[in-house]
């Protein structure tokens, strides 16, 4: 107890953090569209999900995930309709994170679209997870 009290902060930060972890892995395992770099690599090899790359266009060109469609967030409304023709498709969107891929989501959602995913910690968890990157054009 004595230990406690002498060390309250550090205490006090170790619950904090470890309240933040469990939240943000009960938050992980209620969103059904985030995917780990496995996930998505059997989603593209079973049900031809196509990739799609938010990220701006210096950012693609350094390298990207094979066969990913080029699409900066900052153009997704104007050309959205480039992706009606693949709408029955799965979507795996992607940026350097994740963050810009969800709002890229969300804007897809009210245009419509259904099968959207998430590729959770974006380009960085996939080269993290040994994945291959490219940087042939589509």
């Amino acid at each position: 107890m004595e230990f406690l009290q002498q060390n309250m902060v550090w205490a006090a930060l170790a619950v904090f953090s470890g309240a933040w972890l469990l939240v943000e892995m009960i938050r992980q395992l209620r969103d059904k569209s985030l995917l780990t770099p496995l996930a998505a690599t059997m989603l593209i090899n079973r049900e031809d999900a196509l990739v799609i790359d938010v990220r701006e266009q210096g950012d693609f060109d350094q390298g990207h995930l094979p066969n990913a469609r080029h699409l900066p967030f900052g153009d997704l409304e104007r050309r959205a309709g480039e992706l009606e023709k693949f709408r029955a498709r799965p979507f795996i969107l992607y940026c350097g994170n994740g963050s810009r891929a969800a709002m890229a989501i969300a804007a897809l959602k009210k245009a419509g679209f259904e099968k959207l995913y998430n590729l959770r910690g974006g380009l960085f968890e996939w080269e993290k997870a040994g994945q291959p990157l490219t940087r042939k054009k589509k």
